[in-house]
């Protein structure tokens, strides 16, 4: 009798140790109104030893049920503070490129002259009229200038042909009476365009003008037709030391000239890959993450190679948002996938789709977090099995 005596108050210690241990694992919940609920309530159960364990670990698995059935952490369940705001999608505001508007650009090509300028490493003809000993051709030295015999050296550098004309003839007045000089342009070296990227032929290209940005890109070969996993949504220009222009390649190659800018003479062009463009899907997919954005890729494009809503999604709120307009837009999965398929629209390039969880959803992250105490509950069970079996 002793010996079942003492098996049952060890049983009896080891389940209220356990019982203790729950009580402090919920007190670690996040929700005030569980803590304090288990705190005034739990607490005198506990020191009351007339209760079984099983008793007090069913009063306290009843009262978490109760008090914080409708309570999930925030950093789970975005946009739940109010019903109004879980009805939209409003996630943080994704940085992305700020591009310049096309009067900013219009302000921004002000400063190209598009006359062009000759420049170092340009090849001139000078033709001085009864003068062949001061005529013939010259390439324009990286200090601007140009020696002629008998002459010496004439600064022709960032000046336009009809200046370098008033340039030669003052310099040759120096010298002959009424000299009548003409200059012409055998070769074009100066005005340089770099293309740096994604383009077929990168490099520096020569212009005899000063080139649109639809001629570079053309001249490179930057526009992949025939890859259809390209996708040009932007260029970068790097135009001295301290411009950086994005410019809205999609736009332009839909037929708004406004972004066809002109070049300035060591300017650079860079056409970033298009693995750099993405989309991004959140919530409950199988596979959330980013996706490489491709050409005329849609909501259903994207949702499948996620994997689809999960089975605890709630696939009639699907909230995609666009940066680029900072616009939220509230779609139906069944919609997506009917016949007319009207909201299956095609993505640009940092959308952002996110797919929330339904309610039952939450309750199952409920009991997630209560899983450990109902594992006690049911070795409080048990317990009380064993000591009523001990007292017969």
């Amino acid at each position: 009798m002793g010996l079942a005596v003492g098996k049952v108050g060890i049983v009896q210690l080891w389940a209220r140790w356990n019982c203790e241990r729950v009580v402090k694992s919920l007190h670690t919940m996040q929700d005030h109104k569980c803590r304090s609920l288990l705190r005034t309530i739990i607490g005198p159960v506990m020191r009351t030893h007339c209760l079984r364990p099983a008793t007090v670990l069913a009063t306290a698995g009843a009262l978490l049920l109760g008090a914080c059935a409708s309570i999930v952490p925030d950093k789970f369940l975005p946009n739940r503070r109010s019903q109004a705001e879980a009805l939209s999608f409003k996630p943080r505001e994704k940085v992305s490129i700020d591009m310049p508007s096309k009067e900013d650009l219009a302000l921004l090509e002000e400063s190209v002259n598009p006359v062009y300028q000759l420049g170092s490493g340009d090849l001139v003809r000078v033709d001085v009229f009864g003068r062949q000993d001061v005529s013939g051709k010259f390439i324009i030295g990286p200090d601007g200038m140009i020696t002629l015999p008998m002459v010496g050296d004439v600064f022709l550098n960032q000046l336009t042909r009809e200046e370098a004309l008033v340039a030669l003839d003052r310099r040759l007045r120096e010298f002959y009476s009424q000299p009548h000089v003409t200059l012409g342009v055998e070769e074009y070296a100066s005005n340089v365009v770099t293309v740096l990227g994604r383009v077929a032929a990168a490099g520096r290209q020569r212009f005899p003008h000063p080139p649109t940005l639809v001629e570079v890109l053309a001249n490179a070969g930057a526009l992949p037709i025939l890859d259809k996993q390209a996708t040009l949504t932007r260029c970068a220009i790097i135009r001295g030391r301290d411009k950086l222009i994005w410019v809205d390649l999609k736009a332009l190659l839909n037929g708004d000239l406004g972004y066809n800018i002109r070049m300035k003479k060591g300017d650079i062009v860079f056409i970033p890959d298009s693995s750099e463009t993405a989309v991004y899907v959140l919530g409950a997919v199988p596979k959330p993450g980013s996706y490489r954005l491709t050409p005329s890729m849609t909501v259903l494009d994207v949702l499948a190679q996620a994997g689809g809503p999960t089975l605890d999604a709630a696939p009639e709120k699907i909230g995609i948002y666009r940066a680029s307009s900072r616009q939220t837009q509230i779609l139906d999965f069944s919609e997506l996938i009917g016949p007319n398929r009207k909201v299956n629209y095609a993505l640009e390039d940092g959308d952002v789709l996110y797919v929330p969880t339904s309610g039952l959803a939450d309750f199952g992250y409920l009991l997630r977090q209560i899983s450990p105490a109902i594992g006690v509950l049911s070795f409080g069970m048990a317990v009380d099995t064993y000591m009523m079996n001990q007292n017969k």
